[in-house]
Protein backbone atom coordinates (compact mmCIF):
# COMPACT_ATOMS: atom_id res chain seq x y z
CA UNK A 1 0.00 0.00 0.00
CA UNK A 2 1.76 3.68 -1.11
CA UNK A 3 2.24 6.06 1.79
CA UNK A 4 1.55 9.78 1.08
CA UNK A 5 3.96 10.45 3.63
CA UNK A 6 7.15 8.65 1.99
CA UNK A 7 9.75 10.28 -0.09
CA UNK A 8 9.40 8.98 -3.40
CA UNK A 9 11.28 8.82 -6.85
CA UNK A 10 11.27 12.43 -8.18
CA UNK A 11 13.11 12.17 -11.38
CA UNK A 12 15.92 9.56 -13.00
CA UNK A 13 18.97 10.37 -14.62
CA UNK A 14 21.72 8.77 -16.46
CA UNK A 15 24.54 9.49 -18.48
CA UNK A 16 25.94 6.89 -21.32
CA UNK A 17 29.70 8.13 -20.73
CA UNK A 18 31.92 10.73 -18.69
CA UNK A 19 31.62 14.00 -19.35
CA UNK A 20 28.43 13.22 -21.39
CA UNK A 21 25.31 15.02 -20.62
CA UNK A 22 22.55 13.36 -18.44
CA UNK A 23 19.33 11.98 -20.18
CA UNK A 24 15.85 11.94 -17.72
CA UNK A 25 14.43 8.68 -17.83
CA UNK A 26 11.01 7.55 -16.50
CA UNK A 27 12.47 4.02 -15.21
CA UNK A 28 15.81 2.23 -15.19
CA UNK A 29 17.02 -1.40 -14.55
CA UNK A 30 18.99 -1.78 -11.32
CA UNK A 31 21.47 -4.74 -11.61
CA UNK A 32 22.49 -6.16 -8.71
CA UNK A 33 26.50 -5.78 -7.96
CA UNK A 34 26.75 -3.63 -11.54
CA UNK A 35 24.49 -0.44 -11.61
CA UNK A 36 21.68 1.12 -13.40
CA UNK A 37 21.60 -0.06 -17.41
CA UNK A 38 22.60 3.12 -19.58
CA UNK A 39 25.04 4.59 -16.83
CA UNK A 40 28.19 5.30 -17.28
CA UNK A 41 29.15 3.72 -13.47
CA UNK A 42 27.34 0.67 -14.93
CA UNK A 43 29.62 -2.54 -14.04
CA UNK A 44 32.14 -0.45 -11.66
CA UNK A 45 32.44 -2.27 -8.35
CA UNK A 46 31.20 0.07 -6.11
CA UNK A 47 29.39 3.47 -7.30
CA UNK A 48 26.14 2.19 -8.99
CA UNK A 49 23.56 4.55 -8.25
CA UNK A 50 23.53 7.93 -6.83
CA UNK A 51 20.85 9.86 -4.68
CA UNK A 52 20.07 12.92 -3.84
CA UNK A 53 16.94 15.09 -2.41
CA UNK A 54 14.85 17.70 -4.09
CA UNK A 55 14.93 19.68 -0.80
CA UNK A 56 19.06 19.79 -0.45
CA UNK A 57 18.23 20.78 -4.11
CA UNK A 58 16.23 23.64 -3.52
CA UNK A 59 18.48 24.91 -0.41
CA UNK A 60 21.54 24.81 -2.75
CA UNK A 61 19.49 26.88 -4.89
CA UNK A 62 18.54 29.34 -2.18
CA UNK A 63 22.65 29.25 -1.48
CA UNK A 64 23.09 30.02 -5.27
CA UNK A 65 20.60 32.65 -5.72
CA UNK A 66 19.65 30.52 -8.96
CA UNK A 67 17.54 27.30 -9.36
CA UNK A 68 19.23 23.79 -9.34
CA UNK A 69 18.47 21.63 -12.20
CA UNK A 70 18.37 18.05 -10.87
CA UNK A 71 19.47 16.31 -14.02
CA UNK A 72 22.68 19.12 -14.22
CA UNK A 73 23.79 17.70 -10.91
CA UNK A 74 24.82 14.30 -12.05
CA UNK A 75 22.94 12.32 -9.80
CA UNK A 76 21.07 9.62 -11.15
CA UNK A 77 17.79 9.19 -8.47
CA UNK A 78 16.12 12.44 -7.06
CA UNK A 79 13.59 11.71 -4.36
CA UNK A 80 10.58 13.92 -3.49
CA UNK A 81 12.27 14.77 -0.41
CA UNK A 82 15.12 13.89 2.80
CA UNK A 83 17.12 13.02 4.30
CA UNK A 84 19.02 10.57 2.12
CA UNK A 85 21.10 7.93 4.25
CA UNK A 86 24.53 8.76 4.16
CA UNK A 87 26.72 6.24 6.39
CA UNK A 88 28.31 3.61 5.00
CA UNK A 89 26.18 0.84 5.49
CA UNK A 90 22.65 2.29 5.97
CA UNK A 91 20.16 1.00 3.48
CA UNK A 92 17.14 2.54 1.38
CA UNK A 93 14.92 0.21 -0.65
CA UNK A 94 13.40 2.73 -3.53
CA UNK A 95 10.55 0.69 -4.98
CA UNK A 96 11.41 -3.25 -4.84
CA UNK A 97 15.32 -2.44 -5.20
CA UNK A 98 17.44 -2.79 -2.15
CA UNK A 99 20.39 -0.44 -1.88
CA UNK A 100 23.24 0.49 0.78
CA UNK A 101 25.34 3.42 1.16
CA UNK A 102 28.88 3.81 0.10
CA UNK A 103 29.94 6.93 0.92
CA UNK A 104 28.78 10.76 1.12
CA UNK A 105 28.49 11.60 -2.60
CA UNK A 106 31.15 14.05 -3.17
CA UNK A 107 30.13 17.28 -5.66
CA UNK A 108 32.76 17.60 -9.04
CA UNK A 109 34.39 20.56 -10.23
CA UNK A 110 31.28 19.71 -13.42
CA UNK A 111 29.22 21.08 -11.11
CA UNK A 112 30.38 25.00 -11.60
CA UNK A 113 30.33 24.22 -15.44
CA UNK A 114 27.15 23.37 -15.43
CA UNK A 115 25.37 25.12 -13.16
CA UNK A 116 27.42 28.18 -12.68
CA UNK A 117 29.91 29.66 -10.34
CA UNK A 118 29.30 27.96 -6.59
CA UNK A 119 27.33 24.95 -7.43
CA UNK A 120 29.80 22.69 -6.29
CA UNK A 121 30.33 24.83 -2.56
CA UNK A 122 26.24 24.90 -2.51
CA UNK A 123 25.62 21.08 -3.02
CA UNK A 124 28.68 20.13 -0.47
CA UNK A 125 27.40 17.34 1.94
CA UNK A 126 24.74 17.04 3.10
CA UNK A 127 23.18 18.62 -0.19
CA UNK A 128 24.94 16.54 -2.43
CA UNK A 129 22.92 12.96 -1.51
CA UNK A 130 25.04 9.63 -1.33
CA UNK A 131 26.46 7.00 -3.74
CA UNK A 132 24.83 3.69 -2.99
CA UNK A 133 25.83 0.05 -3.85
CA UNK A 134 22.77 -2.26 -5.26
CA UNK A 135 21.72 -5.01 -3.62
CA UNK A 136 19.28 -6.30 -4.98
CA UNK A 137 17.82 -6.18 -9.14
CA UNK A 138 14.63 -4.85 -10.43
CA UNK A 139 13.19 -1.81 -11.84
CA UNK A 140 13.07 1.76 -10.41
CA UNK A 141 10.28 4.02 -11.82
CA UNK A 142 9.38 7.22 -11.28
CA UNK A 143 7.03 7.72 -8.44
CA UNK A 144 8.47 4.39 -6.25
CA UNK A 145 8.41 4.91 -2.55
CA UNK A 146 11.81 4.96 -1.09
CA UNK A 147 11.74 3.61 2.52
CA UNK A 148 15.38 4.15 4.90
CA UNK A 149 16.23 1.60 6.87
Amino acid sequence: MDSPDLPRVHTIHVAPGRRLPTKSVVSVEAEAGAGLVGDRYHGSKHRHVTVQALDDLMAAAEALGRPVDPGLTRRNITLTEGPVPTRPGERLTIGDVELEVVRIAAPCRLLDDDLGPGAMQALKSPRGGAVFRLLSSGTITVGDEAVAG
